[in-house]
């Protein structure tokens, strides 16, 4: 890339972070003179019917501060740090195009007023992280990792909407973070609904300690650093492993009177804390051993919030976030002066903790240690590797079995939804549970189908049909709300299918079974493909988005097993995505003469 065009990138990504910063402190300065009382902005009313509203609202506060504050400076830090570290790097306009979506969804994250607008922020940090991480997209390990994290991403996703799904439940509302501040009111709703409120509780943990790399869930950090150091300085040391946090520092007032949620939380931080300091101490690679004590300190603060120590706990995301990015910055410069000590002069301590304990207790707690506790091999074996088992199960379903079993029963499901009132209540009760069931199998035919590409797709376009139709069912759900997020679905879906079939006579053969890395070659297709899978993931990008919403709004709340088929189907649907995308267009290039690794060690 020419310098002249290099400089021209990189001096727009700064001056833009620049004035973000420069507007934010004197921002800050201003509302801190001015009393510092909470504000709260309902900006836009999206979509309005007589039962729901989805609507952007906005919100700042003292944790607004010191997120927007920090996030400012330390995006302002390593975009001057990268202007010069990714000098006639191939992807430079990528990599800068990418920092920015993700400053822009970390802005809409921390300034959300209402789980809606905030989960936009969180949906833009999820597909930038995957971005960021297979930025070196030709080679096999980045591409892996980054359909690694993007996988713990989408479960902390539907963790939040089934969170959002209850809370309309509970407050017959799209409540906002201040009215969450308003202890009378909390407490008077969680008084007559102890449990919904310790379910809600608990969804906020999942999500918070996926996206913070919390136990069960911290083997991904490590895996996340294969991107270049600076968005792994901005991103997994700093940021946005940071989000869960935010979203715990954020729903504070609503589970902090829920002493058994407290309890978990701290407990949760205790364990992962002394887990992740052991792991961080056998590392042999110096961003894992930053990756893993980020994951330590952010158990700690997990405790402080547990404790009710909230100020303490901004304080100590800050700190953390500031010495992460640091170390991670400087890391190539520490890794070539520690080898310079390690020939010269090295000298290892005498003696250390662990050999006050038993030599079995140690050496056990140290082989442990190296193995990273199995959490990689623990998620396998009792996530994905079932998912992968049920989906094998299901290789007889292939076109002509559609034909014959599912669209029959679709345009069945059609006419009673037509007639609905010559069906029994039990009839009504059990169809939306059947109908949901047969999307999730459609899905998890798509997630591993390994040969036809097209019909891995058509799968997941018919799963959300399968929803809608299954939805269709529940009072109130009107036609023209089906309509709306079917409309985004259909969109997104006809312009990826006409992408495959384009590739499809351009590279005659395209399968499943291994990365492609047809990007290299057709950058536009991979682009415009890319949008298409946002858009079928319910991305905020097309109506889709909206449509997810408003689906778990008309789920009722005793409808467990109906919002479990939806949520479990969401999840499925959004990796069947993003594995096509990542085998078609990333990875090595198949065409290549060179021979290249296609497994990691």
């Amino acid at each position: 890339m020419p310098a002249k065009k290099e400089d021209w990138l990189s001096w727009s990504a700064f001056i833009t972070v620049g004035l973000h910063l420069l507007a934010a402190v004197v921002y800050i300065v201003y509302w801190v003179l001015n009393k510092h009382q909470p504000l709260n902005l309902k900006d836009i009313v999206v979509f309005k019917t007589d039962g729901y509203e989805f609507f952007i609202d906005f919100y700042f506060d003292k944790i607004t501060v010191v997120y927007l504050f920090v996030g400012s400076f330390l995006t302002f830090l390593v975009t001057v740090y990268s202007r010069y570290y990714m000098h006639r790097e191939e992807g430079y306009k990528r990599f800068f195009n990418a920092i920015m979506f993700f400053f822009v969804g970390y802005n809409i994250a921390i300034f959300a007023g209402n789980f809606e607008t905030l989960f936009m922020g969180w949906e833009v940090l999820g597909i930038s992280s995957f971005l960021l991480i297979a930025f070196y997209r030709n080679r096999y390990l980045p591409v892996k990792n980054a359909v690694k994290v993007f996988s713990i991403y989408r479960v902390g996703d539907v963790g939040i909407l089934l969170a959002m799904w209850l809370s309309h439940h509970l407050w017959h509302e799209n409540i906002t973070f201040m009215k969450l501040n308003n202890y009378e009111l909390v407490s008077s709703q969680l008084q007559n609904h102890t449990l919904m409120g310790v379910i809600i509780s608990l969804l906020i943990l999942v999500t918070a300690a996926a996206k913070s790399a919390q136990l069960p869930f911290s083997s991904w950090l490590p895996r996340a650093m294969e991107g270049p150091t600076p968005s792994s300085a901005i991103f997994y040391g700093s940021l946005s492993v940071n989000m869960g946090v935010f979203l715990l520092l954020r729903t504070f007032p609503f589970w902090e009177h829920q002493f058994s949620v407290r309890i978990i939380i701290g407990v949760l931080g205790l364990v992962t804390s002394v887990v992740a300091t052991g792991i961080a101490r056998v590392q042999s690679s110096v961003k894992s051993q930053i990756a893993y004590a980020s994951i330590a300190q952010i158990g700690l603060i997990f405790i402080e919030l547990a404790l009710g120590l909230d100020y303490l706990a901004l304080f100590h995301f800050a700190g953390n976030a500031f010495l992460r990015t640091y170390q991670l910055l400087v890391s190539p410069s520490v890794v070539s002066y520690m080898i310079r000590e390690q020939f010269y002069n090295f000298v290892p301590r005498e003696k250390t903790y662990e050999d006050t304990w038993p030599k079995r207790i140690e050496y056990s707690f140290y082989i442990l240690c190296l193995k990273e506790f199995n959490l990689d091999s623990l998620m396998y074996r009792y996530l994905w590797n079932p998912m992968k088992q049920v989906g094998r199960k299901l290789n007889f379903i292939n076109l002509k079995w559609t034909l014959i079993t599912f669209i029959p029963i679709y345009l069945f499901g059609l006419a009673c939804l037509v007639n609905d009132h010559l069906l029994t209540d039990n009839i009504k009760h059990y169809l939306p549970i059947l109908f949901s069931f047969i999307g999730v199998v459609l899905v998890f035919k798509a997630f591993t189908e390994r040969k036809n590409v097209k019909m891995s797709w058509l799968y997941i376009i018919m799963n959300h049909f399968w929803i809608a139709l299954a939805i269709s069912f529940n009072e109130h759900y009107l036609f023209d709300e089906a309509m709306l997020y079917l409309s985004g679905i259909t969109i997104a879906g006809t312009l990826g299918y006409f992408v495959l079939r384009r590739l499809r006579k351009i590279e005659t053969a395209i399968d499943l079974d291994q990365f492609h890395g047809h990007s290299y070659a057709h950058p536009k297709l991979a682009f415009v493909f890319l949008l298409a899978c946002l858009g079928l993931t319910g991305f905020p990008i097309t109506t889709a988005f909206i449509g997810e919403d408003l689906i778990f709004s008309h789920i009722h709340e005793n409808q467990i097993l109906l919002a479990f088929f939806v949520s479990l189907s969401f999840i499925i649907d959004g990796l069947a995505v993003i594995r096509i995308f990542a085998r078609v267009f990333m990875g090595p290039h198949v065409k290549s003469v060179y021979e290249m690794a296609y497994r990691s060690s």
